[in-house]
C-alpha cells in the first residue's frame, strides 16, 4: 500500500521533482499534487509528467493531501506556510526540506492549524542543478534526512514520516534544530560559502583573463565551480536564515587559515604535512561512510573525454 493517499508538493526544484519521481518508481502515494508559484514551471513539470493535478494556488493544492513537503527558497518558508493553512485537513503532516532548521520552524510553526502535524525535516542530497528537469529518483538513496521535530510532536506521525524517507532511500536520524543548523554550516553552508569567495575572487583577478581561468581550470578549482553553481537564491537565504552558524564556523575557519598561511610563511613542513594527513583521512572515513565514491573526478563521467 502507498505510504500516503495524496501528498502535495510545494515547489518543484531538485528535491521537489526528485521526490515527485521517486514517490511514482516505488508507489509511494496513490496521488501527487504539484504547486509552485511559477506558471512556466508547472507547465514544465506538467510536460515531464510529475504529477497527478497541478496548481498555482498551494492553498488548492493541499486541500485533501496527508503529506504535505514544502520544497522553496527558506526564506519563503514562513509566506507559504500561511498562504496554505487555510487548505490543511486535521491529521496531515507537514514537513519541509530547507537546510536551515530553527529559522524555518519560527517562520512556519505559527500558522500551523490545530491538528496538523507539523516536523520539520532535511534530506541532506542535491547537486548544483536546479528546477523540474534536474531531479531524479535515486537522489536519496543511501543519504541522511535529517528531522527536527518539536518537543510533543506525535510519534504516530513521526514514524510514518520516517518510514517515507526510508522508502525514498534515506537514513533518517533526529536532531536539535539548533545542533543541526551548526552542523550544517560546516559540512554545507560553509563549504558552498568559500566556493562562491574563491570563484568570486579568480572572476575579478586583473592580472588573469577570464579566458584563461576557463581554460586551465585545474581539478581543485574546477570543482569548486560546481559548488558556486548551486542555485543563487536557495543559497542567498541560507546565509540570510543561518547566520549565527555561519558566523561561527566562518570565525573558525578564518582562525585556521591564518595558522595555515603562518605555516607556510615560515617553512613550516612538519604542520603542513600533519594538517594535509588529518584531511586525507577525513577523506578516507567520507568514502568509507558510503557517502562518496573513491574514483576519479568522484565518479562523474566526462563531459569530453580526452582520446588517448
Amino acid at each position: 500500500m502507498p505510504a500516503f493517499k495524496t501528498v502535495a508538493l510545494i515547489g518543484i526544484g531538485l528535491i521537489g521533482s526528485s521526490l515527485a519521481r521517486v514517490m511514482r518508481d516505488r508507489k509511494l502515494a496513490d496521488r501527487i499534487v504539484i504547486s509552485t508559484r511559477s506558471a512556466e514551471t508547472l507547465k514544465r513539470a506538467e510536460e515531464l509528467g510529475l504529477g497527478d493535478a497541478y496548481e498555482t494556488d498551494p492553498a488548492k493544492a493541499v486541500v485533501d493531501a496527508d503529506l504535505i513537503i514544502v520544497s522553496v527558497p527558506v526564506g519563503a518558508s514562513g509566506a507559504v506556510a500561511e498562504a496554505i493553512a487555510p487548505g490543511l485537513k486535521p491529521g496531515a503532516i507537514l514537513t519541509d526540506v530547507g537546510s536551515t532548521k530553527a529559522s524555518v520552524i519560527q517562520q512556519m510553526t505559527p500558522h500551523v492549524p490545530e491538528g496538523v502535524h507539523f516536523i520539520a525535516g532535511h534530506p541532506i542530497a542535491g547537486t548544483e542543478k536546479s528546477g523540474p528537469d534536474a531531479g531524479f529518483a535515486t537522489l536519496f538513496d543511501n543519504r541522511w534526512c535529517i528531522l527536527t521535530p518539536a518537543a510533543d510532536a506525535d510519534p504516530a506521525a513521526m514514524e510514518k514520516l520516517s518510514r517515507f524517507w526510508s522508502a525514498c532511500g534515506s537514513k533518517v536520524d533526529v536532531m536539535d534544530p539548533q545542533h543541526h543548523d551548526m552542523v550544517l554550516a560546516i559540512v554545507s553552508h560553509l563549504p558552498h560559502i568559500i566556493a562562491y569567495n574563491i570563484v568570486g575572487t579568480a572572476d575579478d583577478l586583473e592580472a588573469v583573463t577570464k579566458s584563461e581561468v576557463i581554460k586551465y581550470s585545474a581539478s581543485g578549482f574546477r570543482d569548486f565551480t560546481r559548488l558556486a553553481a548551486s542555485d543563487p537564491t536557495m543559497w542567498r537565504d541560507v546565509c540570510l536564515h543561518n547566520r549565527d552558524a555561519i558566523l561561527e564556523m566562518l570565525s573558525r575557519f578564518m582562525e585556521d587559515l591564518s595558522s595555515l598561511q603562518r605555516a607556510i610563511r615560515w617553512g613550516d613542513g612538519d604542520k603542513l604535512f600533519d594538517l594535509f594527513t588529518r584531511t586525507r583521512a577525513v577523506r578516507k572515513s567520507i568514502v568509507e561512510a558510503g557517502q562518496e565514491v573513491d574514483l576519479p573526478d568522484f565518479g562523474r563521467p566526462a563531459a569530453h573525454p580526452v582520446k588517448p
